[in-house]
C-alpha cells in the first residue's frame, strides 16, 4: 500500500511539479483551512525549511481548522520549534478556529495571534486508539494516558513560549473554548490583528527566541508578503486524504472490480475500479483506518461475488449487505469529526453501491433463467418443417435456416417437426403432433 502511495506522488509530482522558490527575505504566508493531515503537514514542514534556506523574515500560518491527526501536528510543532524564521500561528479570518491540533499548534508558535470573531481550544485527545469508556463511565487506563500525556505535553509548549500554561492544560482535560478577545485577555495569545498587514505592522520590532536560543529582533515593516497554498499534487492528495472522498473511492473501486471480476472482459468497469482503489489506499495511509472495518467491506464485497457462483437465495447477499454496513461504521477509528465519515455521506454511498450490486446479481439470475433462444442451443425445442423426406435423413427448415436432419422413423416432406438435439451441422427431429403452420418458418 506504501509503495502504491509513493508511486502516485511522484507521478503526481511530475504532472504539476512543485511551486517556484520565492526570493529572500520576504514574508511567506501559509493558508491552512481544513483537518491537519500529512499532507498538510507535509507541505508545512516543506516550506519552513524552504524559508529557513532562502533567510525569510517572518513565517505566518493562517488558520482554520477543526483539528486532525495527532501525528501531523506533532510534526508541524517539530518543524516550528526548530525553525530559526520565528513562525507566527494566525487564526483567520474572522469566523475561523484553531480547535484540536490548531489548539497545539498555536501555542508552540513564535507568536500566536487571532482575528476577531475567532476562537481557540476543545484540544481533548480523541479516541484513536479505540480507548473508551470503562464499564463504569469512566475514562478507561488507555484514555487517561492519552489525556495526561497531551496535557504535559501542551502545558511544555506553552511554558516554553511565555503563554497561560494552566489554560492550555485545560483545554485538554476539559475541552475548554475561548474567544478571540478572552484569549488575549489571558495571555493565551499575544495579540489580535484583523488582517496579515495588521500583523506584519504589530511585529515590527518583536524580539522573538527561535531555535538553539537565538534571539531575532523582526524587522518587517515595508516587506513583501508572499502567500503560499497546496500546490496542483498537494491540493489533490489533500483531497483524495479527506475520509469522505476516500470512503467513497472505495466504493467505487469495491463496485468497478466486482463487475469486472463478474463479467471479466468490460474493461471500463475494471479500470475505474482499479484507480479508485489504488487511490482510497493512498487515503488509508494517511486516516487512522481501522483494519477490522476495512476487512469486514472486503468481506461483503467477496460474499456479493460469491452469490453470482452459488446463488443462496439471498443470503450470501444479506451477509454481505451486513458486513458492508458494520465495515463502513467502524472503518474511521477516530471520534474527531475532522477524521470522520459524514453519515450524509456513508448511508446514501454504502445503500447505491448495495443497491447497483444486488440490482446486477438480480439480472443476472433472471437472465439464466431465460430460455436460450439463440444457438445452436436455442434450436432444441423449435419447431420446424421437413424441407425434404426423412427415411431417416433429408432436410429440414427452422428459423429460416434449412438443416440435416436425422429422425427415426419416415417424415414426409412439408410435415411439422420438433427438433431434439443438435450434433454439429446435424439436427436430429421427431415428428410434431401440432397441425403444420400455413407457413414455413
Amino acid at each position: 500500500m506504501v509503495w502504491m502511495a509513493r508511486m502516485m506522488g511522484v507521478f503526481l509530482l511530475v504532472v504539476w511539479g512543485s511551486q517556484p522558490a520565492i526570493a529572500q527575505d520576504q514574508i511567506m504566508v501559509l493558508k491552512i483551512s481544513g483537518a491537519i493531515n500529512p499532507v498538510v503537514a507535509g507541505f508545512i514542514e516543506h516550506e519552513i525549511e524552504s524559508a529557513n534556506a532562502a533567510g525569510e523574515t517572518l513565517i505566518v500560518l493562517e488558520m482554520d481548522t477543526p483539528g486532525g491527526l495527532d501525528t501531523s501536528m506533532r510534526q508541524i510543532i517539530k518543524a516550528i520549534q526548530t525553525s530559526r524564521v520565528p513562525v507566527a500561528a494566525y487564526v483567520s479570518p474572522s469566523g475561523s478556529r484553531a480547535a484540536s491540533a490548531g489548539t497545539f499548534i498555536t501555542i508552540a508558535s513564535h507568536i500566536a495571534v487571532m482575528a476577531p470573531g475567532t476562537n481557540i481550544g476543545a484540544a481533548h485527545p480523541v479516541n484513536l486508539m479505540g480507548g473508551g469508556k470503562s464499564g463504569q463511565g469512566e475514562p478507561s487506563t488507555m484514555e487517561e494516558k492519552v489525556v495526561n500525556d497531551a496535557a504535559a505535553y501542551i502545558r511544555s509548549l506553552a511554558e516554553a513560549r511565555g503563554r497561560n500554561a494552566y489554560w492550555a492544560e485545560k483545554a485538554v482535560t476539559h475541552s475548554q473554548s475561548i474567544s478571540a478577545e478572552e484569549a488575549k485577555k489571558l495571555n493565551v495569545i499575544d495579540f489580535i490583528a484583523g488582517s496579515v498587514e495588521a500583523l506584519v505592522l504589530a511585529v515590527e520590532g518583536r524580539e522573538v527566541a527561535v531555535a538553539g536560543g537565538e534571539k531575532i529582533i523582526l524587522h518587517t515593516e515595508g516587506k513583501k508578503i508572499v502567500y503560499r497554498e497546496l500546490n496542483k499534487r498537494e491540493r489533490i492528495l489533500d483531497i483524495i486524504s479527506n475520509p469522505n472522498i476516500a470512503y467513497i473511492l472505495m466504493m467505487m473501486g469495491m463496485v468497478g472490480l466486482y463487475f469486472e471480476l463478474s463479467n471479466p472482459g468490460l474493461i471500463l468497469p475494471g479500470v475505474v475500479g482499479g484507480i479508485s482503489m489504488i487511490l482510497a489506499l493512498y487515503a488509508m495511509q494517511t486516516l487512522p483506518i481501522n483494519y477490522a472495518g476495512l476487512l469486514l467491506i472486503m468481506l461483503g464485497m467477496i460474499l456479493f461475488i460469491a452469490e453470482l457462483n452459488t446463488p443462496t437465495f439471498g443470503l450470501l447477499s444479506a451477509g454481505g449487505t451486513i458486513a458492508l454496513l458494520l465495515g463502513s461504521l467502524m472503518l474511521i477509528d477516530s471520534d474527531d469529526p475532522a477524521m470522520q465519515i459524514s453519515r450524509s455521506i456513508l448511508i446514501p454511498t454504502m445503500g447505491i453501491a448495495v443497491v447497483i450490486t444486488v440490482g446486477s446479481l438480480y439480472l443476472a439470475s433472471k437472465s439464466a433463467m431465460l430460455n436460450v433462444v439463440t444457438g445452436a442451443e436455442g434450436l432444441v425445442g423449435a419447431l420446424g418443417i421437413a424441407h425434404s423426406e426423412l427415411n431417416p435423413e433429408g432436410t429440414v427448415m427452422v428459423h429460416g435456416e434449412i438443416w440435416n436432419a436425422e429422425s427415426d422413423g419416415k417424415i414426409e416432406e412439408g410435415e411439422q417437426v420438433i427438433i431434439e438435439k443438435v450434433e454439429g451441422l446435424k439436427v436430429k427431429v421427431k415428428k410434431s403432433d401440432e397441425p403444420p403452420p400455413e407457413k414455413t418458418v
